[in-house]
C-alpha cells in the first residue's frame, strides 16, 4: 500500500509542477503588453527572415538542407 501512496505523490507533484511550467510558457509567448505595433514590427522582421532564406536557397542550391 505504501508504494501505491508513494507513486500517486510523486505523479501528483510531477503534474503541479508540469502545469506550472507550460503556462509560464503561455503567458510568456503572448505577453499582455504587447501592443499592434510590436506584432507588426515581428511580422516584418519574420518577413524579412523568410526572403533571406529564400534568396540564400537561389544562391547556394548544392548546399544541404536541413528539413
Amino acid at each position: 500500500m505504501l508504494p501505491w501512496l508513494i507513486l500517486g505523490g510523486v505523479a501528483v507533484a510531477f503534474l503541479i509542477v508540469g502545469g506550472g511550467a507550460m503556462s509560464r510558457n503561455r503567458r510568456a509567448e503572448h505577453p499582455a503588453t504587447e501592443t499592434a505595433a510590436d506584432r507588426e514590427e515581428l511580422e516584418h522582421e519574420f518577413d524579412e527572415a523568410e526572403r533571406y532564406q529564400e534568396q540564400w536557397r537561389k544562391d547556394n542550391p548544392d548546399e544541404e538542407r536541413i528539413p
